[in-house]
Order: structure tokens, then C-alpha cells, then sequence
């Protein structure tokens, strides 16, 4: 894919990341997780305390893939660094951002509930991507 194309892949739809961490003994944790491409940075929520946040703070590289279940399959992997804000001022923003491309019909609520339970916005830096379009028809 090229970038316009992975741009494109990144921002359609509902789909969701698997976003893998390194916890410190060195072990993988990957989990899903609602995101918004913000320029060249991937936008996500947690709370601080969540396993995935304790493993970016201790290590903020990371790596996530976004996949079309969807014939003909496709899907954008990214590795990057994570730059943690705690109780950010906006996060109500980005909280209702997200709720507002996974459950439209309900993203003030659940970007209201989401703010209430995560203190966290994490920006990935999109360093290496690679987009794979078609894979399979």
C-alpha cells in the first residue's frame, strides 16, 4: 500500500488495533484496542494502571496490526514509540472521538463513560508501517 493507501486503510471503518507491549520480564502482551490516526500518530485511551500502559511506561516501543477480516484480506502493521499523557485536559475529545467511529449511535455517552475510566491518552508514532492490500481474493 502506499502511504495515502495506508492512511486511507487506517481511518476506515470500525476496525480495531491489536496493540503488542513488552511487559518488564520481557514478555508480550497484545491486546485489542479502539484507536483514531491523528496525523502521523495513533491515538488511543487506557487507564494508567492497565497492563498495557505499566508496559509502555516501562517500554514504549510498540507494535500493532490493523486487519480487513474481509475478503480480499488486507491489513497495515506499524511499529512505533509511545508517548504517554496522564489526566490530559482533552481527553474527553479523544475519548467521544473514538466513540464516534466505533458506536456512532452513542458516542456521547460512551465517550462520557470512557473519560470517566481511562486517565490516559497514548500517542504512537507511526515509525515503520507496512500495508498489504489484497492479499488473498
Amino acid at each position: 500500500m502506499s502511504p495515502q493507501e495506508v492512511r486511507s486503510f487506517l481511518d476506515e471503518g470500525a476496525r480495531t488495533a491489536a496493540l503488542a507491549t513488552v511487559d518488564a520480564d520481557g514478555a508480550p502482551h497484545v491486546v485489542p484496542v479502539w484507536f483514531v490516526r491523528d496525523g502521523d500518530d495513533l491515538v488511543i485511551t487506557t487507564m494508567s494502571s492497565s497492563v498495557k500502559a505499566r508496559n509502555m511506561a516501562h517500554s514504549p516501543r510498540v507494535a500493532l496490526t490493523v486487519d480487513e477480516e474481509r475478503m480480499p484480506l488486507s491489513f497495515v502493521t506499524v511499529r512505533g514509540t509511545a508517548t504517554l499523557i496522564t489526566n490530559p485536559s482533552d481527553l474527553l475529545a479523544w475519548t467521544t472521538r473514538m466513540a464516534h467511529r466505533y458506536v456512532p449511535d452513542d458516542a456521547e455517552e460512551v465517550g462520557r463513560r470512557n473519560a470517566a475510566i481511562d486517565d490516559m491518552i497514548v500517542r504512537i508514532r507511526l515509525e515503520k508501517v507496512v500495508g498489504i492490500a489484497d492479499l488473498a481474493e
